[in-house]
């Protein structure tokens, strides 16, 4: 088994700077559930990351990481539409500490600022990320994959090391 690789310092900035993010799985029978992520944190040795969801919403995705432990997560800063892809084989599913539900005030008004250029309302994004702190759920993984995801010549390209 490999040691795993910590997470460029930039690429983790990047990561857990309240962007747009979705979270994806798969069952056992290959069939793919999406949901919306309300946050993020990375380890302090940048070798797993935490994408928070809403329970309720994310009763699939939590089922198919349940499953089979895999997950993918993209990461998208909506003004400049740069976007990365974590890919993980590990993923468990753990409680939200007090932390993350902490975050979720700032995470929706961080995220509707990013919006604003796009003059979406306010409103409109704090409902979009909206999650009860009891509805809250972690899930943890070490990224075993890294792709550049923006658009442009180099969308999907494997991204070596940890690099942004």
């Amino acid at each position: 088994m490999h040691s795993p690789v910590p997470l460029e310092p930039a690429l983790a900035a990047f990561i857990t700077s309240r962007l747009s993010i979705q979270v994806a799985a798969s069952d056992g029978h290959g069939l793919a559930s999406l949901v919306r992520a309300v946050g993020c944190r990375v380890s302090a040795d940048r070798c797993r990351v935490t994408v928070l969801v809403s329970r309720s919403q994310a009763a699939p995705v939590l089922a198919g990481v349940a499953a089979n432990g895999m997950l993918a997560a993209v990461f998208n800063e909506p003004e400049s539409h740069r976007t990365v892809q974590l890919k993980g084989r590990d993923a468990c599913v753990e409680v939200a500490t007090a932390e993350d539900e902490a975050a979720l005030v700032p995470y929706a008004a961080d995220f509707s600022g990013r919006l604003a250029v796009f003059r979406v309302p306010e409103a409109y994004v704090r409902t979009l990320v909206s999650c009860a702190p009891g509805d809250l759920v972690a899930i943890s993984f070490t990224p075993s994959e890294a792709y550049g995801q923006t658009p442009g010549p180099r969308a999907g390209m494997r991204l070596e090391g940890g690099q942004p």
